[in-house]
């Protein structure tokens, strides 16, 4: 059994709460809405630290209303009332779900056209990496039923949480920690002849002997000398003696993810893939130290992308050299031209350079820092620049 990291404590206290709300509340008056309408997992979460895996049923919407002033309704399905009573929300309103001639639309209007009105208008998740989860044609319904306008309130969403308190980043620094040390102990659980397939196992359940709660992300892709792509796999492919074998892993603690990854030579590699390596390390290095406050990610991303285009880097389908980290796998902002969001100090960021230096050989890069009044401070175990070797 590998061994434990002392662990954060699970949940958050009502303190912790009271100040998201209140900074919430803060930044939403400065975008003129009278509340934000919630009802995606992730989101509800932040505001309440409800969780339940009957998320996975598609069957009943949820709800939450977070006011500009007072204290958030939760607006949910009966059977989710007494884990609902356990956080700091006290004010539940439920119906017996499923209902589908009413499944809770008549309870949420009615919730919402009594908030106290100033601008008139209601932000909904509508926008960048947001969904709404519930039937569209009900959010239609809903809109009509209302008197205020519903408008896109993704970017008071993130806004709000794109900044993560001290809370969130132990929290995340800790399934860092976890993940770290399961890589560094993976080449004395795979050998050449192993598949893909065996050796994601194997590193899935060493994470979880050493504290995750789940990795729902995990692809495995080995190639000679590098991989085509860094999304999908595991397959059965057998690991043999030039391949690069990468893995990248989205493990959680608490809801919180990591999301990075490690690559290994199979054996002996070439020297150009090894070349490769150390430039795409190089490039972490950069981006690390180009993460500051005041910078934007444009500016990572231009740092970091300099040097793996004099490194020789022909492409990478990736799109992008990093993004945001917290409740889900991936969060705005991104490290790319255009999205010249300005870093600020609680940000936890991705710094993910990649390229591929021949035709269907890629080597990606990755590391997890938070921003701090310095400049970025590291939430994983940095690779090193030699690639570790599985023989």
């Amino acid at each position: 059994m590998a061994p434990r990291l002392t662990a954060p404590k699970r949940g958050f206290s009502p303190a912790e709460f009271e100040r998201r709300l209140a900074r919430a509340q803060t930044i939403m008056a400065q975008y003129q809405l009278d509340g934000l309408l919630l009802t995606t997992p992730h989101n509800i979460r932040y505001f309440t630290g409800f969780d339940s895996q009957f998320w996975e049923s598609p069957t009943r919407p949820w709800f939450l209303v977070v006011p500009v002033t007072g204290l958030p309704i939760a607006v949910i399905p009966e059977i989710g009332a007494p884990e609902m009573a356990l956080t700091w929300i006290k004010d539940i309103r439920t119906w017996p779900a499923p209902m589908p001639a009413d499944d809770g639309l008549s309870l949420l209007a009615g919730v919402i056209s009594a908030l106290p009105r100033r601008h008139g208008r209601i932000g909904a998740e509508l926008g960048r990496e947001m969904t709404i989860r519930m039937p569209v044609i009900e959010f239609l319904a809903l809109r009509e039923r209302l008197p205020v306008e519903v408008t896109n309130g993704s970017p008071c969403i993130w806004d709000i949480r794109m900044v993560k308190t001290e809370a969130e980043v132990a929290h995340i620094h800790h399934i860092c920690q976890i993940a770290s040390d399961a890589y560094e102990a993976l080449p004395g659980k795979v050998r050449i002849g192993d598949n893909e397939r065996e050796a994601c196992r194997r590193l899935r359940i060493d994470i979880a002997e050493r504290g995750a709660d789940a990795t729902p992300f995990l692809p495995a892709i080995s190639g000679p000398g590098g991989v085509p792509q860094i999304v999908c796999g595991p397959h059965d492919r057998t690991l043999v003696e030039g391949d690069i074998l990468f893995l990248d892993t989205g493990s959680t603690y608490d809801g919180y993810f990591c999301d990075f990854d490690r690559n290994y030579a199979i054996g002996k590699v070439s020297d150009a893939a090894r070349r490769a390596h150390e430039a795409v390390w190089d490039a972490t290095e950069a981006g690390i130290t180009a993460a500051r406050p005041g910078n934007t990610t444009e500016d990572v991303w231009r740092t970091m992308a300099k040097i793996v285009q004099d490194a020789g880097s022909i492409g990478n389908n990736v799109g992008r050299l990093g993004h945001g980290l917290g409740l889900q796998l991936t969060e705005p902002p991104s490290h790319m031209p255009g999205d010249n969001t300005v870093i600020r100090e609680g940000m936890v960021l991705t710094i993910e350079p990649g390229m591929e230096y021949a035709p269907g050989k890629m080597i990606v890069h990755e590391e997890n820092v938070v921003i701090t009044v310095e400049g970025a401070r590291l939430l994983t175990k940095r690779a090193p620049r030699e690639l570790p070797v599985i023989s």
